[in-house]
């Protein structure tokens, strides 16, 4: 069996949620794709420093199998595999990688993804039918509006069947031409009840994401790289913001963005900790809320060698 990076460093993750006395964690934002995708997306990250001043090196470089060790071994009880296109044609192969690699690794999140595509409409009712429980759109790389109409009857299903969809939509790291909150309010104007996770805050549209989180009752966070000291520097969140944070707590829910994060997983809690919202935020944001979610029972994390 695999081993994870560092024991060191499991037993650090893991002191973090038994002083909060949880099990473990449930992240909601990790990313597990085919090898030749996952390789591209290593090379875009090696090469994005001229776009945003600063080198983005992948912390967790490693094989599937080791990935997958290690999140265990930071006692990670349920994680995500966010697969998302960036041209037409692809999304439903990414679902069926995504279906086999969920029934391999039963504390996967049978994850699923879409593009605005007359196909659409079919594979997403297959993926709906097959298990996937949450679904992850990439406003950014894939180049297209949440707004499109070929994605209604998209948003009709995914909103009939409450499946959540972990959205890429604010402008951050870089803006694209359909990023941003006003294609998500007009989408949400149409379907009111659609249960969005709005990746990385909405970094750097926080005032307006935090918006839609306190009309919608579903629209809801991930603080994906938020309140990292590698974010801050991009995109500080708004000190007077917090206390709005804080009466969310109830609709934020961790995610890291593994293994594609500049720093190590650890980082990403104590930042969580660090913005002086409470244990008992904490508690939920690191596991109540998304466990509530996906309706994910409580269990012992293995133990560590």
């Amino acid at each position: 069996m695999p081993q994870p990076f560092s024991p060191e460093e499991a037993r650090s993750v893991r002191a973090f949620t038994e002083r909060l006395g949880l099990p473990g964690l449930i992240d909601v934002h990790t990313h597990f794709m085919p090898k030749q995708v996952l390789d591209k997306v290593w090379a875009y990250f090696d090469s994005v420093g001229p776009i945003l001043g600063r080198e983005w090196p992948i912390t967790y470089r490693a094989q599937e199998d080791e990935r997958v060790a290690t999140l265990r071994s930071f006692g990670v009880l349920g994680y995500s595999s966010m697969i998302y296109p960036h041209k037409p044609g692809m999304a439903q192969w990414l679902n069926g990688w995504a279906i086999d690699f969920a029934a391999s690794h039963p504390d996967c999140l049978q994850t699923a993804t879409f593009y605005p595509e007359p196909q659409a409409p079919g594979y997403v009712a297959d993926a709906i039918a097959a298990g996937a429980r949450i679904f992850k759109s990439h406003i950014q790389v894939g180049d297209y509006s949440p707004d499109d109409p070929l994605l209604d009857p998209v948003w009709e299903q995914i909103t009939a069947a409450q499946i959540p969809v972990v959205i890429h939509c604010g402008s951050g790291p870089a803006p694209g031409a359909h990023t941003g909150p006003e294609p998500i309010r007009r989408v949400l104007g149409r379907f009111p009840t659609l249960p969005l996770i709005v990746a990385h805050m909405g970094i750097p549209e926080y005032v307006d994401f935090l918006e839609l989180a306190e009309r919608y009752d579903n629209v809801r966070l991930d603080t994906t790289m938020s309140f990292t000291d590698f974010t801050e520097q991009i995109g500080p969140f708004p000190t007077e913001l917090l206390g709005r944070l804080g009466d969310l707590g109830h609709k934020v829910l961790f995610g890291s963005d593994f293994p594609n994060i500049p720093y190590p997983y650890r980082h990403a809690l104590d930042a969580c900790e660090r913005i002086g919202l409470g244990d008992d935020w904490l508690r939920a944001v690191c596991f109540g809320n998304a466990a509530e979610l996906f309706d994910i029972e409580p269990k012992a994390p293995t133990a560590l060698a």
